[in-house]
């Protein structure tokens, strides 16, 4: 269980904070609601508790666990499907996930397939997106500024 004021990972949305825990009734069911506000945007959101972890609300990685992933991010990508549809999938599903090796691994893959044959929009967007989710989490670990953290990578 998370507690007030904690950081957390949310997929697909990136960092938050647990703003309050709450008992909420939703479309006639009473349960305990994590409130939770976004660090970037102004976005917030209610996450049940009892499902937080299917959801893969998460806290953040530690620090020798943020040095890890930038040593991950040096290492080559693993190989991906080569049809479009598969590989787009496979990397909806790593970031859902929330796994930040994960993510991680959909920044690799895109960015090496966008240097040697360029992306379409769907996976421009996605690497956009995977960028934006590794990176807000490495600079909130290491303190180092989230643009200045994805050039060194």
């Amino acid at each position: 269980m998370f507690c007030v004021g904690e950081k957390i990972c949310y997929p697909m949305h990136g960092i938050g904070e647990i703003e309050g825990i709450e008992e909420r009734t939703v479309l006639g069911i009473t349960a305990q609601y994590y409130l939770l506000r976004f660090t970037k945007g102004r976005m917030s959101a209610m996450v049940p508790v009892e499902s937080a972890g299917r959801i893969g609300l998460r806290r953040l990685i530690s620090r020798e666990e943020c040095d890890k992933v930038i040593a991950y991010m040096r290492t080559e990508p693993e190989a991906e499907a080569e049809n479009w549809n598969r590989r787009y999938r496979e990397n909806c599903e790593k970031l859902r996930r929330g796994d930040i090796y994960a993510v991680a691994d959909v920044v690799k893959c895109l960015s090496r397939r966008d240097e040697k044959r360029g992306l379409s929009a769907g996976e421009r967007k996605m690497l956009v997106t995977a960028r934006r989710l590794l990176s807000e989490e490495l600079s909130e670990v290491s303190g180092i500024d989230a643009g200045e953290l994805m050039l060194s990578l």
